[in-house]
């Protein structure tokens, strides 16, 4: 039972609805947060709002997805300044893109706590698949998932700065889910 409760987080939007278990994100134990480098230095940040559709299958773990919905207006840095640049054209561009988004599109589940899970990345109207390593854990009617990566900010057309500004953004992300 412990390897199908680890695998729940992974396993979030359900393919087959008659298995399917909505479970709620807990949004004060959830986060996401990034570090942006440069030879000189880094700049820690991430978002405040958003949202996720949850459903699991414990029979078969491997057709869930997660979708996830992230309000770029909810951005923040470590420096007043630079959250009003990362808003503007040159980065996030908050106005014309409001949204970030990620949906699943496969799950691989290497061991009981080990999920890597397969997506779409939709920012800037561009999308891109993409492969996030996840550590899983559920207990006692919530479940968390932990994901830990690197994100090509490039591959979106993210290029303000390119040669001073690390191409490659360190992305942290906990998402804490309740059975209702």
């Amino acid at each position: 039972m412990r390897f199908l409760g680890g695998l729940l987080l992974a396993v979030l939007v359900v393919v087959s609805p008659s298995f399917a278990e909505e479970w709620k994100l807990d949004a004060e134990k959830s986060k996401i947060d990034f570090v942006g480098k440069k030879p000189d230095g880094a700049h820690k940040g991430g978002f405040k709002t958003f949202k996720s559709e949850v459903k699991a299958d414990l029979e078969n773990p491997q057709n869930g997805s997660l979708k996830l919905e992230i309000d770029t207006e909810s951005l923040w840095s470590d420096d007043s300044k630079l959250t009003e640049h990362l808003k503007n054209p040159d980065f996030f561009d908050v106005r014309k893109f409001p949204k970030i988004t990620f949906e699943t599109t496969g799950i691989d589940a290497s061991s009981e706590d080990d999920v890597r899970l397969t997506g779409k990345m939709t920012m800037l109207g561009k999308t891109v698949e993409i492969k996030v390593p996840c550590k899983a854990s559920i207990s006692d009617g919530a479940a968390t998932l932990k994901a830990e990566f690197k994100l090509d900010r490039t591959k979106f057309g993210m290029n303000y700065g390119k040669g001073k500004i690390n191409d490659e953004v360190e992305i942290t992300a906990t998402l804490a889910f309740k059975r209702p």
